[in-house]
């Protein structure tokens, strides 16, 4: 079922890049329902990939008793849904990551609190 406007609806977005004072980026981590949904971000788009694994995520998802036991090198990361494999020496928009794109990561062998008491 879609939605019809009635009448014109003509407005200005309050959400354009211009309006943050950085690309807002969604990050979730694939299995971790301790987090319910992604987060969103404002990153400096020539920060880089890299920087994420070891300056951001452990300010989100640091607390989750998984996070210390990520092995960097399996993660799989997925943009828009499918695979992607980033450059974690090239910047974020070197990446391709524009404003209010999504990642999300997995973690082989991790499976959210579920799996991290077994």
């Amino acid at each position: 079922m879609s939605t019809v406007a009635l009448h014109p609806y003509e407005f200005p977005a309050k959400d354009v890049r211009e309006n943050f004072p950085a690309p807002l980026l969604y990050i979730g981590w694939e299995e971790h329902l301790m987090f319910c949904a992604p987060f969103c971000l404002p990153l400096p788009p020539d920060m880089p990939f890299g920087a994420l694994a070891g300056q951001v995520l452990p300010g989100i998802y640091g607390e989750h008793p998984d996070f210390a036991r990520i092995d960097w090198s399996q993660v799989q990361w997925f943009r828009s849904g499918q695979p992607w494999t980033p450059d974690p020496a090239k910047s974020l928009a070197e990446n391709g990551l524009g404003h209010k794109d999504a990642i999300r990561f997995r973690t082989p062998g991790l499976a959210g609190i579920e799996g991290s008491f077994s």
